[in-house]
């Protein structure tokens, strides 16, 4: 998969359907010669050559697409690494020193002319993903210091075009992961966070269309996702000869980085592809990678189980007593897992006070939580538990005692947000104690489920007690110190399902998934909303990772009144939960949704790993249609929602995907069987009528 031309020095690294080539220009930088649809031979593939010069204000060098820009000489777009060595130079000069190739991964080593920094470029093939991983290791081999000021992951190019549009996701809290679209202009754009997560306003993908001419099902893709959790930056910039770079990896806002002799920084890992067959097969090379390399591996092929989280219900007002109540009605309507969340610990009746003082609150608990995990565990349902360990409420018995603990500067004002300070995870002893509680939580009670949520952005990022030289460096020490603890976690407590929440999707991306199981997608459920959350979410997330809760009838967000089975419906289409005030629910009510619960566990393998097709979209049209088939094609469910309609008009046929052709299929509410091949091109007609209807159809393969 990874071949190397000696004579012209040109690696061509080849997935199932695309090529990734690079090579050696005659001046010794390491450019980009081929990111496409694969050829036959290694001899198609060009040589590395650096561009002409032009004029003295543009050099040859400068316009070349080098994989690993540095900034030196006459170049001026986005650099890759920027660093200031001991004696105040400020640029750095690679060139090619030597290759290796092994466990299908190509390294490539470049070494400064004269100071003793090395970079090695990591490329590996993700064959049946169609996918390139790569990231870069920067390693001072000398006895001085260097301060890294900018380190990205690396930069790729797209083919030479008219024009190209950019796909990419941005939003708020309760308004995550919406997609837009723009066509690349002369110039640079820059997608990025400099919030201290990925967050809720913008996240690391992106992708990017010839003449925006892609659809779902046709057209040349590029694209990629950078898995980080902290600040990030994506930067797409076309210059004045239509060439197309995009770089990614740590933001260098108010960043810097001390590399002391013998030591590396290794970036994030960036994620490209391209598809020739649309928008639906990227994300689907983007699902499939996630499922099969992404999340923790233990609990990798199981099947997520169906949640009940208590906080819509009760809110801080929690007591053993009406925990034991919520959670014998969600056993008896078939739900697998009982969390409760915020108002169980320390001084914790409202958001004002307690966060950092991670024990059982006594006159909620006076037995501990045993009483009610052993409830909950007779019950039939394994328990989960609320935490959130990065944060502090300057009302808690832990900042009195460890005022130092939060990011400050001396002379500034600490400044809440929902009445809380970030504990500074760049120190060992909060990492420490951060880890000894949730470890003793673990250790003392039977705890399946982990809610690790993160209700803050970052503010006043000082750290007074460390060195001068390493203040900038809590940006990417604090991500590293959540991966670091939630790892020692998982692995003392194997059995245990972490779930990323910030305040909603404030934080997911490839790197948190590494370390995490779900995510918490958004804190609006309002299951219109989501329709159109989860879309976005889907161009670069798969359903199994995505948690949804059907929650009241009546939205407090929005206010919009929606049918149960409406709530349901827009849920089932991920990892499903349930928020919804039990208590509130009439026998009806329970009865439906026991059914539909029941249901969902009958689908659930084919929702969670199955291929998702996105049919027709919510953001512009008043039915929106989602499909998952089984990797097998011998089942699938489609998902219909109607908005309104209006003048008793036909809704339109849904055409569905991925089924198999030339095979027959019973589809549900139909009196005979249809090919695949008339399914695809004839489409159904669904009956939906009024204003918010949904539809749940199964189809099943009966024959070829």
């Amino acid at each position: 998969m990874i071949k190397y031309d000696e004579n012209r020095k040109i690696w061509v690294l080849e997935a199932r359907n695309i090529s990734y080539a690079l090579g050696v220009s005659e001046t010794g930088l390491i450019n980009n010669i081929y990111f496409d649809e694969k050829l036959p031979y290694i001899s198609d593939y060009p040589e590395a050559r650096n561009s002409r010069d032009w004029a003295s204000f543009t050099s040859g060098e400068g316009r070349s697409k080098e994989e690993y820009m540095a900034w030196s000489k006459i170049k001026y777009t986005e650099p890759c690494i920027k660093a200031t060595f001991h004696d105040n130079v400020r640029d750095v000069v690679l060139k090619y020193d030597s290759f290796d190739i092994k466990d299908n991964t190509l390294t490539v080593i470049l070494k400064d002319v004269y100071y003793p920094l090395e970079v090695r470029l990591h490329y590996t093939v993700i064959e049946d993903c169609d996918l390139i991983e790569r990231y870069a290791e920067i390693i001072n081999k000398g006895t001085q210091g260097i301060r890294l000021e900018n380190v990205l992951s690396g930069s790729i190019y797209v083919p030479r075009e008219t024009s190209y549009r950019l796909s990419y996701l941005t939003g708020k809290w309760a308004g995550e992961t919406q997609l837009n679209q723009v066509m690349v202009p002369e110039t640079k754009i820059v997608l990025e966070s400099r919030r201290g997560t990925t967050s809720h306003h913008a996240n690391p993908w992106f992708a990017l269309d010839k003449n925006a001419e892609a659809t779902e099902d046709n057209g040349d893709v590029y694209f990629g996702a950078l898995a980080w959790s902290g600040n990030w930056k994506i930067v797409i910039e076309r210059d004045n000869f239509n060439l197309i770079k995009v770089s990614a990896g740590v933001n260098d806002f108010d960043f810097a980085w001390h590399l002391k002799p013998g030591e590396k920084f290794v970036t994030p890992k960036f994620i490209v592809g391209f598809s020739n067959k649309g928008f639906g097969q990227a994300s689907r090379n983007l699902h499939s990678y996630q499922l099969k390399y992404v999340l923790p591996e233990n609990h990798r092929n199981s099947l997520r189980k169906v949640l009940y989280n208590s906080w819509e219900a009760t809110g801080f007002d929690i007591s053993e007593e009406g925990q034991i109540k919520l959670a014998e009605i969600a056993a008896s309507l078939g739900v697998e897992l009982f969390v409760m969340d915020d108002g169980w610990f320390g001084a914790r009746n409202n958001d004002k006070a307690g966060l950092g003082d991670w024990y059982v609150n006594k006159e909620k608990f006076p037995n501990g939580l045993k009483p009610l995990i052993d409830k909950v565990n007779a019950l039939g349902m394994d328990f989960g538990l609320w935490v959130e360990p990065e944060m502090v409420n300057p009302d808690s018995d832990l900042y009195r005692k460890h005022p130092d603990w939060v990011y400050h500067f001396p002379t500034r004002e600490r400044t809440e947000a929902r009445n809380q300070l970030i504990l500074n995870l760049a120190r060992e002893d909060v990492r420490e104690y951060i880890y000894d509680f949730m470890d003793r939580l673990l250790s003392e009670y039977n705890i399946k489920f982990i809610k690790w949520d993160m209700n803050r952005n970052f503010s006043e990022p000082g750290y007074p007690s460390a060195p001068e030289e390493e203040q900038r460096e809590i940006w990417v020490r604090h991500v590293q110190g959540v991966y670091e603890i939630v790892d020692r976690l998982r692995k003392k407590h194997p059995d245990v399902v972490f779930q990323s929440c910030s305040g909603g999707g404030g934080r997911v991306d490839l790197g948190i998934l590494r370390y995490f199981d779900q995510v918490w997608t958004s804190d609006n459920t309002d299951a219109f909303d989501r329709l159109k959350i989860q879309e976005g979410f889907s161009y670069a997330y798969c359903a199994k990772i995505m948690e949804a809760w059907v929650t009241d009838g009546l939205n407090w967000l929005n206010g919009r009144k929606l049918s149960l089975r409406y709530r349901f419906h827009s849920s089932m289409m991920g990892n499903l939960g349930i928020g919804v005030d039990l208590m509130k629910l009439s026998d009806e009510e329970k009865q439906e949704a026991k059914e539909l619960i029941s249901l969902y566990k009958e689908i659930r393998p084919i929702i969670q790993h199955g291929q998702q097709y996105r049919l027709l979209s919510p953001r512009n049209s008043k039915v929106a249609a989602f499909m998952y088939v089984s990797e097998d094609k011998a089942e699938a469910i489609l998902f219909t929602f109607l908005h309104s309609n209006s003048f008793g008009d036909e809704l339109p046929a849904i055409r569905l995907k991925g089924l198999d052709e030339n095979a027959l299929y019973a589809v549900e509410g139909y009196d005979r069987e249809i090919s695949g091949k008339a399914l695809m091109n004839i489409g159904i007609n669904v009956d939906m009528r009024g204003d918010f209807d949904s539809r749940l159809i199964r189809i099943k393969k009966t024959g070829n």
